[in-house]
C-alpha cells in the first residue's frame, strides 16, 4: 500500500470525494508528514514554502471534524494579506464542495463592512481573514470565536514582519484553550518559536523543503555598483527575455523608482508595495497574473499572497538581509517541474550578505561577468495581453461566461485570444490579446451584456 495517497487517510467519505474530484492523488511532503498527526488533533508547527500544499493540510483537517449541523464558528484561519485570505478561502470551498451548506466567510480590510455584517448575522462555520478586520469584528461583537475548535496562523512569519504580533495575541485570547492550533511559516526565525511557545501545546515540529532542497534553479550573480543597477536590470531582461519577472527590492521607495525608470527603457513594469490602496493593489496583481504586465517590482511583504504558478525569473535588485528570505524569494521560480532563473545583483559592500546566503545554502554561488550579457539594441518589452476594466461584477450577476460570450459572439475574436477573466463584487477584469485589444474594448463598450451596457476602459 502506498502511504502517500490521500485515499489512505482516515477522513470522511465526502472529503475523499472532493479530493478525488480535484485530482489530488499523491500527497506532498508536508501533507505526508502533517496530516496523520493533525487528524489526531495534534498541534502542528510547520515550516514549508509557498506552493508546498500546506493549505490543503489545514483545510482537510478542519473540514474533517466540521459539524455542519452546529451553527457556530468552528475554525478561523488568520492570514497576512487579503490576497492570501481569498486564495485560502477558495481552496477550502473547493474541498468543501461535497459537504452541503458549508459556510466559509472572508473578513479582510479594504472591503466595506456592510456585506460582512450581513453575512455574520448567521455565524459562518469557517472564517478566513486578516488580523485587523477580524479584531474590528470582535470589538463590535459581530464575530464570536468562543467555540472554535481549530485556529490556523498561515504565513506567520510575514504577519510578524508586518507588526501583527499583538493583534494575533488579542484574537487568540478570546478563543478556547482546548482549541487545536496550527502554525505555518515559510521561514523559521526565533520569533516564530516564541509565538509557538505562547499559543501551542506540545506541537509537532515539521520542516519541509529546507535550504538544500531548492527546485532546479539556475542561480546567477552579477557584481554591480548601485549607481549602475537600473541599467543592468534592463540589460538582464533584454538578454534573457523572460516572459514574466518578479524583481525584489528592500524598500517601497526603490520599487516605485525602478518601475518609473524601466518605463523609460520601454519595459512595462508595475510596482507593488505598502503605499498602494487595496483597489490599486488588486489591479496590479491582476495585471501581472493575467500577463498584462511582464515585470512586477515588489517588497518581500507586498509579494506575499502573490499567486503566479509560471514565473520565468526572479531578480534581486539587492540582496536580502535574511538568507532564509533569499531562499524564499528565488523559490518562487522553477515550480511545477519547470526550470527556474534567479538573478541577484550585489556590490562589494554586500559581501557579508552574500557570504551568509552561501553559508545557509551550503554552497558557493558563481559570480558571472557582466560581459556575458549581450548588448541590447532597441529592445522593448510589452506584455502579450492588455487588461480591460469592466464597471460591473458579481453584484450585477455578471459571470466570466457572459464576458467571454460577448467577446466571441461575432467571431471577430476567438476564445483563445481571451485570457484570464477576474470577477470582483462591483467590477471585473478581462485579459485580451494585444492584437485585438482595441476591438475587444469596442465590443464590450458598445454592446449589451446581460441586457445592459457597462463602462469599459483599457488599463495598459
Amino acid at each position: 500500500m502506498k502511504l502517500n495517497l490521500f485515499s489512505t487517510l482516515p477522513v470522511r467519505h465526502e472529503l475523499l470525494k472532493s479530493i478525488a474530484a480535484l485530482n489530488y492523488e499523491t500527497m506532498t511532503d508536508i501533507q505526508v508528514q502533517a496530516l496523520p498527526h493533525l487528524l489526531k488533533n495534534r498541534d502542528i508547527l510547520a515550516q514549508a514554502r509557498t506552493g508546498s500544499g500546506k493549505t490543503a493540510v489545514f483545510a482537510i483537517g478542519l473540514l474533517n471534524k466540521l459539524n455542519i449541523q452546529s451553527y457556530f464558528t468552528q475554525a478561523i484561519i488568520i492570514c497576512p494579506t487579503r490576497e492570501l485570505s481569498d486564495q485560502v478561502a477558495t481552496e477550502i470551498r473547493k474541498l468543501a464542495s461535497t459537504i452541503p451548506n458549508t459556510k466559509v466567510l472572508t473578513l479582510c480590510g479594504g472591503k466595506p463592512m456592510g456585506p460582512q455584517l450581513a453575512s455574520l448575522r448567521r455565524d459562518p462555520h469557517i472564517v478566513v481573514g486578516t488580523p485587523g478586520r477580524i479584531l474590528k469584528h470582535l470589538k463590535i461583537k459581530t464575530l464570536k470565536l468562543n467555540k472554535i475548535e481549530t485556529l490556523v496562523l498561515d504565513e506567520a512569519d510575514r504577519m510578524l514582519d508586518m507588526g501583527f504580533y499583538d493583534d494575533i495575541l488579542k484574537i487568540i485570547e478570546v478563543t478556547p484553550v482546548s482549541r487545536q492550533t496550527l502554525l505555518f511559516s515559510a521561514t523559521y526565525p526565533e520569533s516564530i518559536k516564541q509565538v509557538s511557545k505562547k499559543v501551542q501545546r506540545d506541537p509537532l515540529d515539521i520542516r519541509v523543503e529546507s535550504s538544500h532542497d531548492i527546485p532546479e534553479i539556475n542561480e546567477i550573480l552579477f557584481e554591480v555598483e548601485k549607481s549602475h543597477r537600473i541599467e543592468m536590470i534592463y540589460k538582464i531582461i533584454a538578454h534573457y527575455e523572460p516572459e514574466s519577472s518578479l524583481i525584489f527590492c528592500n524598500t517601497k521607495q526603490l520599487c516605485q523608482q525602478l518601475a518609473t525608470e524601466l518605463k523609460q527603457y520601454n519595459i512595462h513594469a508595475l510596482a507593488l508595495h505598502g503605499d498602494l490602496e487595496q483597489f490599486e493593489r488588486d489591479q496590479v496583481l491582476t495585471q501581472f497574473s493575467s500577463k498584462a504586465c511582464s515585470v512586477l517590482i515588489a517588497t518581500d511583504v507586498a509579494a506575499r499572497g502573490l499567486d503566479v504558478t509560471a514565473l520565468s525569473a526572479v531578480i534581486n535588485f539587492e540582496l536580502s538581509y535574511d538568507p532564509e528570505l533569499h531562499i524564499h524569494r528565488i523559490g518562487r521560480t522553477g515550480r511545477a517541474g519547470a526550470k527556474g532563473l534567479a538573478i541577484s545583483l550585489f556590490s562589494n559592500t554586500e559581501r557579508r550578505r552574500l557570504e551568509a546566503i552561501e553559508e545557509y545554502q551550503g554552497a558557493q554561488i558563481k559570480i558571472t561577468s557582466t560581459d556575458t550579457l549581450s548588448r541590447p539594441i532597441d529592445f522593448k518589452l510589452y506584455p502579450p495581453m492588455v487588461l480591460l476594466f469592466v464597471n460591473g461584477g458579481k453584484k450585477e450577476k455578471l459571470r466570466a461566461g457572459d464576458l467571454l460570450g460577448a467577446l466571441t459572439a461575432s467571431d471577430s475574436i476567438i476564445a483563445s485570444q481571451v485570457g484570464k477573466i477576474t470577477l470582483f463584487d462591483k467590477f471585473a477584469y478581462v485579459a485580451i490579446d494585444q492584437k485585438v485589444g482595441k476591438l475587444a474594448l469596442d465590443i464590450l463598450s458598445n454592446n449589451n451584456i446581460k441586457g445592459r451596457k457597462f463602462r469599459v476602459r483599457r488599463l495598459n
